[in-house]
């Protein structure tokens, strides 16, 4: 299911012409980055990894729409921030590249 969920996401982000070619290309990797922190995580969380990889998707969405809602926007970082709340010194990694995709889907939004 995480699998699937991202794969989807690639493909919204790969289809989406409101998004510049390199922000593209480093959305796509970070994406990557977080495959593989959201594999990890499963292993021992696997109901957080699912709800870090539902969040990020319906982020990707609201920043994608062609007419963008800053509210919705807004709402979908701010979940996807709060799940991986915690995981700081655990899974560093999976942190950071989760609030660099927020930052910048937060910035196509605006």
């Amino acid at each position: 299911m995480i699998e699937h969920t991202l794969t989807e996401m690639e493909k919204r982000l790969s289809q989406s012409e409101s998004i510049q070619p390199a922000t593209r290309q480093e959305l796509l990797g970070l994406i990557q980055t977080l495959r593989q922190e959201i594999n990890s995580l499963a292993e021992t969380h696997a109901e957080d990894a699912q709800s870090i990889a539902g969040f990020t998707t319906v982020t990707a969405h609201e920043a994608t729409r062609e007419a963008k809602n800053p509210a919705l926007l807004k709402l979908s970082v701010d979940g996807l921030e709060s799940s991986v709340s915690g995981f700081e010194k655990s899974h560093p990694r999976l942190v950071d590249a989760v609030n660099r995709i927020c930052t910048t889907l937060s910035n196509l939004g605006i």
